[in-house]
């Protein structure tokens, strides 16, 4: 859960004890936990966060008790730049501007010595990762919380190869989008499910403890 009492703590603290002017969070709680957590807690004037991934074009503004919070969140993978400039006076934030800038990478010259150790690194797995698989039949990708076409590629997979009747993969925005009749390469199902908890397991369980994983699952959203 949100642990508002101990951030309250941090931030009375850093206003009163180290009389910081402004207080900006930077959270990896995603999103929808940022708001909550803006909502309950005064005394943050910005957070900018990450986790879910959102690219999210003018920050939420939050009411709580001591004023209101700005809450945003940049996207991912470096696809944008959030910029936001704070007028401070007095020791108040009076005013702000914010901007959501995208970064268009393809126009932008690689740096030639980080480039070469890229290539070189990337060498000995060309013919693995551009072995072609199959062909993408319609826009493949895993950009929302609850599902995709790519998100019901691996779970269909998973109940394949785990011989299962039930699947279930964390919902995320993540890998690279495969255009309709795109070839599909080892390269793109790599980068779809090499998160950084990418174990599957296969075990029996019975449809209360189903229910409650969901629950769970969206009380988490």
């Amino acid at each position: 859960g949100i642990r508002d009492e101990a951030m309250q703590e941090m931030v009375d603290k850093v206003r009163n004890e180290e009389k910081a002017e402004v207080v900006v969070v930077i959270s990896h709680n995603g999103m929808d936990v940022d708001l909550k957590m803006a909502s309950v807690v005064s005394g943050i004037d910005a957070i900018f966060g990450g986790h879910t991934h959102d690219g999210m074009p003018a920050p939420s503004i939050i009411k709580n008790r001591g004023g209101q919070t700005l809450v945003t969140n940049a996207g991912s993978n470096g696809k944008y730049l959030g910029v936001m400039d704070l007028d401070v006076r007095g020791g108040k934030v009076r005013d702000f501007r914010y901007r959501l800038l995208p970064v268009f990478s393809n126009l932008l010259p690689a740096d030639a010595e980080m480039q070469a150790y890229i290539d070189n690194v990337r060498k000995p797995y060309l013919p693995q990762l551009t072995e072609k698989l199959a062909t993408a039949g319609e826009l493949l990708y895993r950009r929302g919380n609850f599902n995709g076409t790519f998100d019901q590629i691996i779970c269909d997979a998973q109940r394949v190869v785990g011989d299962a009747q039930i699947a279930l993969s964390p919902g995320f925005r993540w890998g690279t989008t495969v255009l309709p009749g795109q070839d599909i390469t080892m390269e793109h199902v790599l980068d779809q499910t090499c998160t950084t908890y990418p174990e599957t397991y296969v075990r029996e369980m019975d449809g209360t403890e189903v229910k409650l994983i969901l629950e769970d699952v969206l009380d988490n959203l």
